[in-house]
């Protein structure tokens, strides 16, 4: 790839990364709860996540889901459910002058894999993403490239993106976070509802 087609892929990939989806949704309100440095393993989950996507759009599974409806509607009820799940626990949990610290001193749940965790699971949650890449992806692809080059340049640069995207905006969320002590309650309650809501939308997604 040359470098002026990797320019265009790379002001491509930020274009995509500010799309507003639930993995930016989760790091604004987890860089709210458990702050900036925190947030960044939510953040490297999501784009583990991402890169899982882009390895199987690039293996062929994106065109795999967009040929076959089983395929899809399975997983686009499977990830439906989870942001669901996700969701509801967002909504139900408490404020966040209330989630920062234990009696211990430590933060309450926010656990580096437990956050790490949340961030993929979103990430690789949402079947539509897959077949994205894998109509988007294809145009940056260059013939006699090796499946692990275009993978480290492709999905590299897109990760690298969105990990720093999603720190802006935990870090941007984290201003406001003595606003949020106030009215945390009614942001969890907010975002929990996004995300039930991102996941009812997604029950109606069709492959095209």
């Amino acid at each position: 790839m040359t470098l002026d087609i990797w320019l265009i892929y790379l002001a491509a990939a930020a274009g995509l990364s500010l799309t507003p989806g639930p993995n930016g949704l989760l790091s604004l309100n987890h860089g709210v709860r458990f702050g900036v440095r925190r947030t960044a393993f939510t953040a490297a989950g999501g784009v583990t996540g991402f890169m899982v996507l882009v390895a199987a759009s690039l293996a062929g599974l994106g065109a795999l889901l967009a040929a076959s409806e089983q395929a899809f509607t399975i997983a686009k009820w499977i990830g439906a459910a989870y942001l669901v799940w996700l969701g509801i626990r967002t909504f139900r949990a408490p404020p966040p002058s209330v989630t920062l610290a234990d009696a211990g001193g430590r933060i309450a749940g926010a656990g580096p894999w437990r956050l790490f965790t949340q961030g993929f699971l979103v990430a690789v949650s949402n079947p539509k993403a897959l077949i994205f890449f894998a109509a988007f992806l294809p145009q940056f692809m260059v013939p006699g490239v090796s499946f692990l080059t275009h993978l480290l340049v492709l999905g590299g640069t897109f990760a690298v993106v969105e990990f720093v995207y999603e720190l802006i905006l935990a870090g941007a969320a984290r201003r406001i976070a003595p606003w949020l002590g106030r009215h945390g309650r009614w942001f969890n309650r907010a975002t929990g509802a996004a995300f039930v809501g991102i996941g009812g939308i997604l029950t109606t997604a069709n492959r095209i």
